[in-house]
């Protein structure tokens, strides 16, 4: 299969020792048929150690980027290596493979963007995460007229297009605003509905204190700031 043919998982990796290992062998047992390649963020724990043991497919950055560059760096690993489509995928277990074959499968009826949703059959949700993106929801809906139900997800798939929008451009965050800038400019997203499950080990950076403060972020950058940029 030509890789243009094929998916491209991209897992950015932050001091995941605890869960690396399990998240790869699954893909690489179960799920032949996808490539993949893990990012790791210039973790300081043993993440990268036990991807070079594994042999795994690894691009070790030598400082810790953040997210954002983190995950520019997988799309463009993307980009010059020639896939057609990229997911996002976390390094933590909590995303699903099972679900990347659906998600595919909508991007092949002409979206450029597919997000795993967590909450597009649960509108009787009320937990705090949700209210979270609701609100993130409500804010891209006034400003792009567009209803995106799960859109502080972070399993995200992007076709070769939007591959070449996060590889060759700055200011490219795999963030909510940015999904809101991307539909203004003509991007047609969809949503398939995942199930996510408790990470297996290591600690969560996203604490209420920082939850609380992405989230005032977001809602600032796709009501305000996303109208000046160009």
């Amino acid at each position: 299969m030509k890789l243009q043919d094929k998916v491209l998982v991209v897992i950015p990796a932050f001091n995941e020792e605890a869960n690396i290992e399990r998240v790869v062998e699954e893909l690489v047992r179960d799920y032949p048929e996808l490539d993949y390649v893990v990012v790791n963020d210039g973790s300081t724990d043993q993440t990268a150690q036990i991807c070079l043991q594994h042999n795994y497919q690894l691009l070790d950055l030598p400082v810790n980027l953040g997210l954002a560059g983190c995950f520019q760096a997988g799309m463009k690993y993307a980009w010059y290596q020639g896939y057609g489509c990229a997911i996002q995928f976390d390094g933590d277990g909590q995303h699903r493979p099972e679900y990347i074959r659906s998600m595919r499968q909508k991007m092949d009826e002409g979206y450029d963007i597919v997000i795993g949703s967590r909450f597009v059959d649960q509108s009787k949700d009320f937990s705090v995460r949700m209210i979270g993106s609701r609100l993130i929801s409500g804010a891209i809906w006034l400003t792009t007229g567009v209803r995106v139900s799960d859109p502080t997800s972070g399993m995200r798939m992007f076709n070769r297009k939007m591959i070449g929008e996060f590889a060759l451009n700055l200011n490219y965050g795999p963030e909510p605003d940015t999904v809101s800038y991307l539909l203004k400019q003509g991007a047609k997203i969809a949503e398939v509905p995942v199930r996510i499950v408790e990470r297996g080990g290591g600690e969560s950076y996203l604490k209420p204190t920082v939850a609380a403060r992405y989230m005032v972020r977001m809602l600032l950058s796709i009501l305000l700031i996303q109208n000046f940029r160009k």
